[in-house]
């Protein structure tokens, strides 16, 4: 997979208005990466209320677990169903971090697909700061202010210290919106990424409130390799009516292939109040 490079820009895309495309990106296929490393030892460690998660890479080189590639490989099926039936995407775009990489590489080699592939760091994770490999309980006996900080904001407004908040993030998804849908013009996306910035995608597209974002995440935490997919309607411009939601944490791919399906929630303190 190559790195990142800035995809040609077709002028038949462009309108004659300041270069800005009449119509956006058509679909978004969006995606978490299959089970992780990191999701398995964060689980652990929440279960045996350990205050620090024991991970020897950093964030950004966390690989997929065993379970991970197999869920993986399970998405390849649903990409190949989707693009013999014409409705699969037309490029992929990924977290530049390994977990979400492995996922794009493992599924389209199972698929048998060659799309262009791009990476972008806007679809990494959030960033936790000083937080970062520390459990519930770690915050709460390391950083007590910052517990107490944190059940006062809310999990949409709370920034770590040295991180990010779910508004923060919700800034950088707001930039790769707007340039992909200059990129990829009339073209089904494949994005593949992270919850917490699939979450905030459907946030910012189906312009969701505070509340409701988060009270979505609490009830319907996606799942590894699930599939949720944005659709715009035709005959619009970029930006409303919003785009509709035509599926959900979709993994009956899983489920056909045999293959587990599992829900590594992120944040615990869903809720603003």
């Amino acid at each position: 997979m190559e790195p990142w490079t800035e995809p040609h820009r077709d002028p038949a895309r462009l309108s004659p208005h300041d270069g800005d495309l009449a119509r956006g990106v058509t679909e978004l296929m969006l995606v978490r990466h299959g089970e992780s490393v990191g999701n398995v030892a964060a689980a652990a460690a929440e279960r045996a209320r350990q205050e620090v998660i024991d991970l020897d890479t950093r964030d950004a080189d966390t690989p997929l677990s065993a379970l991970g590639a197999e869920q993986a490989t399970a998405l390849g099926a649903w990409l190949a169903d989707a693009s013999s039936a014409a409705s699969g995407p037309d490029v992929v775009w990924v977290s530049p971090y390994v977990r979400a990489v492995q996922t794009a590489t493992i599924a389209l080699r199972a698929a048998g697909l060659d799309l262009p592939v791009h990476h972008d760091e806007r679809l990494r994770d959030r960033e936790l700061g000083i937080l970062d490999l520390l459990t519930s309980a770690g915050v709460d006996a390391r950083f007590p202010a910052e517990a107490a900080r944190r059940r006062h904001l809310g999990k949409f407004f709370y920034r770590p210290p040295g991180g990010e908040s779910w508004a923060d993030l919700t800034l950088r998804v707001r930039s790769f919106l707007t340039d992909l849908d200059r990129w990829e013009a009339d073209r089904r996306v494949l994005v593949v990424a992270h919850d917490a910035v699939l979450m905030t995608v459907r946030y910012v597209c189906e312009r969701m409130t505070e509340t409701e974002v988060l009270e979505l995440g609490r009830r319907n935490p996606v799942r590894n390799a699930a599939v949720t997919r944005l659709v715009r309607p035709p005959g619009h411009r970029p930006g409303p009516p919003r785009w509709e939601l035509t599926a959900f944490n979709d993994d009956a791919h899983l489920h056909a292939q045999g293959t587990p399906a599992t829900t590594h929630q992120g944040d615990t303190d869903a809720h603003p109040h």
